[in-house]
């Protein structure tokens, strides 16, 4: 589809009335592309945003497929995507196709890494937070600092949620503010805490705001400080940042992005409140699914689509990508997943 902006077009005509977009702010934003990684809870209503807003390419990415207990919270998404087993990107990209076909909707099925996150990146002129770990959060900052992109953190647990817009050059990094992500097991998960939609739909929507004002051109008007709210508590704190930047920062200021090299970081990863760990394997040699269905089918209960096979066998639900990453279901145990996937997959 086209991406032209036609100002005879009616789609846009509120939002262009508003002065901090403009004609000016609109047509930018027609030629801008964001980069949202992540579209589950966060993912899906700041794309959703986005896409009825007007980006003119919207680059989702997401490792992940759909259960039926995303759909409490998880927008773009209803029991027809679930029952045919979709990865989310792809049913995003279905649903906003219908919601908005004249701009474009890039669909990755893949987890973000050292190995690809500036690819994924080129072009971006925005990088929004999706995700649900520290450990990919730090990787975008070492990215989007090296890069020189604006990017917007947003988490959510219970009825709790925070936002922060990151500018390199001008605030303060992640790093500046976390020097290290909390140690596993340290923090609640959205499986022991609970998760409420409310939450998640705010936050979404401050960090979608905060990417219009950096994609329409009005990068002077985002928030400088950490917001900070609960909707159960009804409580609202906004830490200012002027003075948050650390003059010795390793990676704003020294320039150094163990994250971004892989020096840092895994490829293995507990599913926040599934139950299943994900299994990485950069760089190896793609999986013939059909190959792994006939397999597989010898062992348990198999279905498989275009993007993905799925096998139930015993208590465990293997589900394995064509790049060979994989998510085992049934157990929390990164050494028992492990033992699973080279059983029934390979080493």
């Amino acid at each position: 589809m086209s991406n032209a902006f036609d100002l005879q077009t009616s789609r846009y005509a509120r939002q262009m009335r508003f002065a901090g977009i403009g004609v000016e702010g609109q047509k930018r934003l027609a030629e801008s592309t964001a980069l949202v990684v992540g579209c589950g809870a966060l993912g899906s209503v700041i794309a959703n945003t986005l896409a009825r807003a007007g980006v003119g390419k919207l680059r989702i990415v997401d490792r992940d497929f759909l259960e039926l207990n995303n759909l409490q919270r998880q927008v773009l998404y209803d029991e027809d995507d679930v029952a045919a087993g979709l990865p989310k990107a792809i049913a995003a990209k279905n649903r906003l196709a219908r919601i908005n076909s004249t701009i474009e909707i890039d669909a990755v099925v893949a987890d973000v890494d050292h190995t690809n996150i500036e690819r994924l990146l080129a072009g971006a002129g925005c990088l929004i937070d999706g995700t649900d770990n520290f450990e990919t959060r730090f990787l975008l900052n070492d990215a989007a600092v090296k890069l020189g992109i604006p990017w917007i953190y947003g988490g959510c647990l219970g009825a709790e949620g925070q936002s922060l817009t990151i500018v390199p050059g001008q605030t303060p990094c992640l790093r500046c503010l976390m020097p290290e992500a909390p140690p596993p097991g340290s923090t609640p998960t959205c499986d022991s805490a609970g998760i409420l939609a409310t939450i998640i739909g705010v936050v979404a929507s401050l960090e979608a705001n905060e990417a219009l004002k950096i994609l329409s051109g009005h990068s002077e008007a985002i928030s400088r400080t950490w917001t900070v709210l609960d909707l159960w508590d009804n409580t609202l704190r906004q830490i200012k940042l002027d003075s948050a930047r650390v003059s010795d920062c390793p990676c704003c200021v020294r320039r150094e992005f163990p994250w971004l090299s892989g020096q840092r970081g895994s490829h293995t990863a507990v599913l926040c409140g599934r139950n299943s760990v994900q299994l990485s394997f950069p760089g190896r040699e793609a999986v013939s699914l059909d190959q792994l269905a006939e397999k597989l089918a010898l062992v348990g209960e198999v279905s498989r689509n275009k993007y993905l096979v799925r096998a139930t066998i015993g208590k465990h639900q293997l589900t394995v990508f064509p790049d060979g990453r994989a998510v085992v279901g049934g157990t929390e145990d990164i050494a028992e997943a492990r033992s699973v996937y080279a059983k029934f997959v390979g080493a």
